[in-house]
């Protein structure tokens, strides 16, 4: 309903005056159990429904609920609800909460993309998304059946295709599993593969695990490798199934990974709200990231309503230290994943970037695809910012772009020119 304009100019001056009444007292409010916000601004709900995958990059999401940080911010009815796979997760994203679905979710970076594109939606319905942060840096593993640990797969996996150019002509089938479509894994893996000389969509079949199917799928011989986040690739190895060929780390240091995502009408309804728990989340992250957390943030992720799987799947390469399974060992790894650190948790818009040139690689989206104006609707690093403001946080960044990245192989990445980048990959593009 519109307001009269007596209404409207009464509302304005209230707000004005609170303003000023909010830079006044912002040090003693985030003194405030839970810093609270400012009185008449606080979450227009008390709840909202948010769903995960079984993976250790979920973590903040559980620690925001089990250590009552949602409750904290005023969210005490937030629900973190575990989902099958990446496709049901995007379907009840898809439905939103009042359908029975979600409003929220720990998601592959490229998917809110995807969904809002009505790319991998029925009948290509757009569903505006908004990412509010990203959850995590690293962290994932390219793993490799028992069956080629003699082939000595690692970083460089020109000798995966050797093996797998064997495998074919004696007749059986060769593939390669990720979790989703265009999504984090899905390029990890054509990445690396790619880079080796394998084309994923010639030399071998790419097909769709759900995560914690990977193990599982691996163990009755569906595929020779997969990418997926922990504690699936350490459990690999504790069943003896197959080893580690590398972590994701190796390919591109501190690489973006998952983030928190919104459905836009959610956010857009109700704003105090979603701020709420992007500050929840936020400060969940901090927690995951401090060292002396570890362990106890490793029996929490491990927990039945969670991940659940022993702690022993999830502990050591918590704390950066990794056995591949093949005889290699690394303790205090530099690709340990990180929740907060080294601006983990900022939405830049050039790692987002890079996410759809890459898709745009593989065929996921148009060349002509406008990215930056895609990325202006669904990236809002502008939230993020506003959020650690009300946190204290005080290294803020400064820029939208981390600037230009090198992969492994030497490609360099300028968010200044994509085109650019893809040309180095023997992709023409005009646009």
């Amino acid at each position: 309903m519109s307001m009269q304009n007596g209404e409207l100019k009464t509302r304005r001056s209230l707000l004005k005056g609170a303003a000023a009444a909010l830079s006044l007292t912002a040090a003693a409010r985030l003194a405030l159990p839970g810093g609270a916000f400012a009185q008449g601004a606080g979450p227009e709900v008390k709840g909202a429904k948010l769903g995960f995958i079984a993976l250790t990059d979920a973590a903040p999401l559980f620690v925001a609920k089990e250590k009552g940080i949602f409750a904290k911010y005023g969210m005490p009815d937030v629900e973190v609800l575990k989902q099958a796979s990446w496709g049901t997760t995007r379907d009840n994203l898809v439905l939103g909460s009042e359908g029975n679905g979600i409003d929220g979710a720990h998601i592959l970076t490229p998917m809110p993309y995807l969904i809002s594109a009505g790319r991998v939606t029925q009948n290509n319905v757009p569903i505006p998304m908004y990412i509010m942060a990203r959850l995590n840096l690293a962290g994932q593993c390219i793993s490799v059946a028992r069956e080629h640990m003699g082939d000595k797969v690692a970083l460089d996996a020109k000798p995966f295709k050797a093996a797998l150019e064997k495998k074919k002509a004696s007749g059986k089938a060769v593939k390669a599993a990720m979790t989703f479509p265009g999504g984090t894994h899905d390029l990890w893996i054509r990445y690396w593969l790619a880079a080796g000389g394998i084309d994923p969509d010639k030399d071998i079949e790419t097909i769709v695990v759900p995560p914690p199917q990977m193990v599982a799928n691996m163990k009755v011989g569906t595929m020779d490798c997969f990418c997926v986040c922990e504690p699936w690739n350490a459990q690999l190895i504790s069943q003896g199934i197959g080893y580690t060929a590398l972590t994701t780390g190796e390919l591109w240091k501190d690489h973006p990974e998952k983030a928190f995502a919104m459905r836009a009408s959610f956010v857009d309804k109700y704003p105090n709200a979603s701020k709420a728990l992007l500050m929840a989340v936020m400060e969940a992250q901090q927690w995951c990231d401090k060292p002396e957390n570890r362990d106890e943030l490793a029996g929490i992720v491990a927990k039945r309503q969670w991940i659940n799987v022993s702690v022993g799947d999830v502990v050591e390469r918590m704390k950066g230290n990794f056995d591949y399974g093949d005889g290699r060992k690394a303790e205090n790894s530099p690709h340990i994943m990180k929740y907060w650190a080294d601006n983990a948790s900022y939405p830049y818009q050039s790692h987002d970037l890079w996410f759809l040139t890459e898709d745009i690689r593989w065929g996921k989206f148009d060349p002509m695809t406008d990215t930056k104006a895609l990325i202006a609707k669904v990236n809002r690093e502008d939230l993020w910012r506003d959020a650690a403001k009300t946190l204290g946080v005080s290294a803020i960044p400064t820029s939208t772009s981390r600037g230009k990245e090198t992969l492994f192989d030497g490609k360099v990445f300028d968010p200044a020119d994509p085109n650019a980048y893809l040309a180095s990959l023997g992709i023409k593009r005009v646009a």
